[in-house]
């Protein structure tokens, strides 16, 4: 694989998703289903400064930006969910 391989993401309701570096994609992909395993549920903001605390010295890239764009792209696959009626939202693994 080289470094120009991409991935397009998806998102949940349908919008456009956006092409990004596979290489990233799969860091950060890796991190939130290793992360949410772990905790089996947990807060978007708490997987956002674990994300923050755990990738920025190694990570080249907004971490933050990251994490949105994949978290929508593992929800719209069915990978992750959001727990209904949470607030701030709450996120697991699906079933």
């Amino acid at each position: 694989m080289t470094s120009l391989d991409k991935i397009m993401t998806l998102h949940p309701k349908g919008k456009n998703g956006v092409n990004i570096d596979k290489n990233k994609y799969d860091i950060i992909r890796a991190f939130i289903i290793k992360t949410i395993q772990e905790h089996k549920e947990i807060s978007y903001s708490a997987l956002n400064d674990l994300a923050v605390t755990k990738l920025t010295n190694s990570f080249e890239g907004k971490v933050v930006w990251y994490i949105v764009t994949v978290k929508l792209d593992l929800e719209a696959r069915g990978i992750i969910e959001r727990i209904p009626k949470t607030s701030p939202h709450r996120l697991q693994m699906k079933n």
